[in-house]
């Protein structure tokens, strides 16, 4: 394993953008290049909110591959390369680490249901055959299971290059016993940007964003302030983004983030299958939070 690196900070889920149906490479290296600019520390390409399940296997390669050329090592990239089958996960993570991703993040394996052993074993077979820093992504709501406490700790004892978890369990209390029970050298990251603040408090060292697409700077600083120890500060930030964050979240993701950044110009407002289009009334409800999310931002 290649030596170890913090991944405290704001790192941002990338949407991956189309046009016509395919990949918008011009506008994905635009957005690349905006997110350095706003000083994120890394890029998660090709997760659930870059619409993974519906790219074919070259295109996420080719995601990849232009997120690690595009940022040239001035951001971290965190490719996501897991899916149900052990196989396909091992192989797509050795993919990755050849075209030089600097750490990868695999979800629990999804619609399969393993048992306890078998997440255990799913993640040490891949852990195993490559030599590049695993993050755990523990989404219960997408994947159907969660991370038990006893496999978290077999796998950051029994596997070197598994060095973090993305947690979406909407829970200090479970944040705090993650802490409390994993090595000192483990990472915790909150994978919901509501819990941001909350996780932050009770050990974790950062987020993997959806807001940061839209807005990497804000987000950047959020974590930054409490980095500093700014708590009231970081707090009343968070206040100020929260109904952003809950409306972010009004239908499945990435369909708001998506949304709002082509009503920005950002790009094409266009989804793959089974994804479809925001209903007018949720639009409605977005883009009003949107609104006041911008004249707050602007007389801060």
């Amino acid at each position: 394993m290649r030596k170890q690196f913090s991944l405290a900070g704001a790192h941002t889920a990338l949407v991956t953008p189309f046009s016509q149906g395919t990949l918008d490479e011009t506008t994905l290296i635009k957005l690349i290049e905006r997110q350095i600019a706003a000083g994120i520390n890394g890029l998660v390409p090709t997760g659930t909110t870059g619409e993974s399940p519906t790219l074919t296997h070259e295109e996420q390669l080719r995601v990849i591959e232009l997120t690690i050329k595009t940022t040239a090592g001035r951001a971290l990239v965190i490719a996501g390369t897991g899916f149900n089958s052990t196989s396909k996960t091992r192989e797509t993570t050795q993919e990755a680490e050849r075209l030089g991703a600097d750490a990868v993040m695999l979800m629990l394996p999804y619609y399969n249901k393993p048992s306890p052993q078998g997440v255990y074993e799913h993640f040490r077979t891949v852990a195993h055959a490559v030599n590049i820093p695993i993050v755990i992504y523990d989404a219960p709501g997408r994947c159907g299971i969660s991370l038990t406490l006893p496999i978290a700790e077999r796998l950051a004892s029994d596997c070197p290059n598994i060095i973090a978890i993305k947690d979406c369990n909407a829970s200090t209390e479970h944040i705090a016993k993650l802490r409390e029970s994993l090595p000192p050298h483990f990472q915790i990251l909150s994978g919901d940007d509501m819990w941001t603040l909350p996780f932050l408090k009770v050990g974790a060292l950062g987020v993997i964003s959806v807001a940061a697409n839209f807005i990497p700077k804000v987000i950047v600083e959020l974590v930054s302030l409490f980095q500093s120890g700014l708590l009231e500060e970081a707090e009343e930030l968070h206040c100020c983004l929260s109904s952003f964050f809950r409306d972010l979240f009004i239908e499945t993701n990435p369909v708001p983030i998506k949304t709002v950044m082509a009503f920005r110009g950002l790009l094409e407002e266009e989804f793959r299958l089974p994804l479809l289009s925001l209903s007018k009334e949720h639009r409605a409800t977005l883009l009003a939070t949107l609104q006041k999310l911008e004249e707050i931002l602007h007389h801060r």
